[in-house]
């Protein structure tokens, strides 16, 4: 039986209670114990810097060639905070119940609580650190609204928030770099974890500049290395972004929570041809001015500005009244999707709709909107060629962000004692699906305000332990397993490439395990996935030898994201109902609206690894609801 471990009492007490008893690590006994951090995003350069300071002796891991370049960088929007700047009826309370409102009642109450509680830490923290968060004219923070909320609780750097946060806690690490608490290792990729009697113990990594395998052990593991989107291929991350350190832990015994609530994003620009091999996000605080529309008759050949205002149909206005253009992602992006795919689809391939901004343009004056939005109309021309001053966007839908990920109780602890999961690595705050600017608040917080206390609380059983001996038998065969797999990829020596199978199989899940699922569609996703993989082993070619070697790297990546998928499919298959990003066709109201099943699937699936072509095996953590009801989700 899982044990989410969430502590008695009222929902607002639960983790002051947590805190106040703890355990405690004293500073003498810190410099004793060694922790590995793997990822340097803002999760993981917050968790080590944090640490770092604390006195412990810290290892901190990327495959970038510098932290700076951690896709936490890519965020645009904001990051959310309940302060209520804007005295319009925010609290604690309300942003807790738009959060696990928003996830479609699929999260713990007790872990959505005090993501909510602790936001309003970290906007003072980051202002510390320098962050330049917008300002209204008499120098006070600014706020903007988001999708899934009627308040403004989102704090913003034009669109660069993600990057100015990022260049926060970046510093905070290097400072305990140049301080010699922290021990930075930049382009090393985690290739297996090693687990000593039962307790994650170390990793194994590859020197991505040498090709050499390196030994690390520790008294704890930490994975910050952000989810698994881009096994879809064509997604918002970047190219180097994978799932396989979470990959790898799992098939070391960490369980791996709801892989299928995967986010698709509504604001990216649309797929211009077969060549592309990413896709660019256009952040979602444009739909606080912009109104999203397609033609109302199909096939049109007009240009947008020559569609009189009678004729466009401002679809999510007319649905969502009481959310119009904010409504929430998976709510926004199946709509898209439904006006798409009945033929009023925008663009050369029709596979887009408008964000047109002329009404706010009139209303507020080009010069407002400009300072709002400067930089992204920029790179919105820069990329397109159009300037969306003058006429609307063109976005669609794209695969973007994972709920799912690492199972973790509520001290971020994965089922494997002494391994922890920060950030969209654990699946713990958004339950179905994320709203918009909770990604850089739950990475800050995680490795901020909640990990050191309940790392502590680990560790302090681990002060008699000792050194950790890298010559254990668990460190070598973890070593063997690593060589052995990549010696298997290069000798395959066949005639298609890594890409190849991961733009086959990013089309089959988003054909049959995106926006929307059926049984019939799942079934068929896992046949082909299985085929699929046998290919890969039969087919795969890697250019090049045994030292760098991004090809090698990649086929590696590809390798741990055939078995995902599968079970992404299976996890799909198993939750007969509709909850927010999953929607099965066959659970949905009459007018197109998901159907949740609270009597039957009120739980968290918990896939335990069962092998290569075996049917993984689920457990389930039941959801209890003390706090809050759970409704019919609607933004009507």
């Amino acid at each position: 039986m899982l044990d989410a471990k969430i502590p008695d009492g009222p929902l607002e007490e639960k983790w002051n209670h947590y805190k106040a008893h703890a355990k405690l690590v004293n500073p003498a006994n810190r410099k004793k114990l060694d922790v590995i951090v793997v990822g340097a995003g803002l999760a993981g350069s917050s968790i080590a810097a944090s640490l770092g300071e604390m006195g412990y002796r810290v290892k901190s891991f990327c495959f970038q060639d510098t932290p700076r370049r951690a896709h936490s960088v890519a965020a645009q929007g904001g990051v959310n905070a309940c302060k209520n700047y804007k005295n319009d009826g925010d609290s604690v309370y309300r942003m807790f119940y738009d959060t696990i409102k928003g996830g479609d009642f699929r999260a713990r109450e007790g872990n959505v609580y005090r993501l909510a509680e602790c936001s309003a830490n970290l906007i003072d923290q980051a202002v510390a650190q320098g962050v330049p968060f917008g300002r209204e004219y008499g120098g006070y923070l600014n706020n903007r609204s988001f999708g899934g909320v009627q308040v403004s609780r989102t704090f913003y750097a034009r669109g660069q928030t993600g990057q100015q946060l990022l260049l926060g806690a970046y510093q905070a690490l290097m400072r305990q770099v140049g301080a010699g608490a922290v021990q930075l290792f930049a382009r090393h990729e985690m290739l297996d974890l090693v687990v000593v009697d039962g307790k994650a113990r170390g990793i194994i990594v590859r020197n991505m500049d040498t090709g050499e395998i390196e030994r690390h052990g520790a008294h704890a593991v930490v994975l910050a290395t952000g989810g698994f989107g881009k096994i879809y291929y064509l997604s918002t991350l970047a190219m180097g972004c994978n799932g396989s350190a979470i990959w790898r832990a799992h098939k070391r015994g960490a369980y791996m929570a709801s892989p299928s609530w995967t986010q698709i994003h509504p604001t990216s620009l649309p797929q211009s041809g077969e060549y592309q091999s990413k896709l660019t996000l256009m952040s979602e605080s444009l739909r606080n001015d912009g109104r999203i529309w397609v033609p109302k008759h199909k096939g049109e050949q007009r240009l947008p500005n020559q569609v009189p205002e009678e004729e466009r149909d401002y679809y999510l206005e007319r649905r969502y009244p009481a959310f119009g253009n904010l409504s929430p992602r998976d709510i926004a992006s199946r709509a898209a999707k439904e006006r798409i795919d009945a033929g009023y689809g925008v663009g050369p391939l029709k596979n887009g709709v408008y964000l047109d901004f002329s009404k706010a343009i009139k209303d507020q004056g080009e010069d407002k909107i400009r300072k709002k939005y400067g930089n992204l109309f920029r790179m919105y021309e820069k990329m397109t060629g159009v300037n969306a001053y003058q006429e609307p966007m063109r976005i669609s839908p794209s695969a973007h962000f994972s709920m799912g990920g690492l199972w973790v109780d509520y001290e971020l602890m994965t089922t494997i004692p002494g391994l922890f999961a920060l950030g969209e690595a654990n699946f713990a705050d958004h339950g179905a699906n994320r709203l918009g600017a909770n990604s850089l608040l739950q990475a800050s917080i995680d490795g901020y305000f909640i990990a050191p206390y309940t790392m502590a609380n680990y560790l302090a059983d681990e002060i008699k332990t000792g050194p950790i001996d890298i010559r254990h038998a668990a460190f070598a065969a973890a070593e063997e397993t690593v060589q052995t797999q990549l010696r298997h990829l290069l000798a395959i020596q066949g005639n298609l490439g890594a890409d190849y199978f991961h733009k086959t199989l990013g089309k089959i899940l988003y054909d049959k395990c995106g926006l929307t699922r059926s049984r019939e569609g799942l079934e068929a996703a896992i046949k082909e996935i299985t085929a699929l993989r046998e290919q890969f082993y039969q087919h795969l070619y890697v250019p090049g030898g045994y030292a760098i070697n991004s090809e090698l790297e990649k086929a590696g990546r590809v390798a741990d994201y055939l078995e995902l998928g599968e079970l992404m499919c299976y996890d799909a298959l198993t939750r007969n109902e509709s909850c927010g990003a999953h929607f099965r066709v066959e659970y949905q109201t009459p007018d197109g609206e998901a159907m949740r099943n609270d009597q039957d699937f009120s739980f968290i699936s918990a896939w335990e690894w069962a092998g290569v072509n075996k049917t993984p095996q689920l457990h389930k953590e039941p959801l209890h609801f003390e706090f809050v009801t759970p409704t019919v989700r609607s933004y009507k």
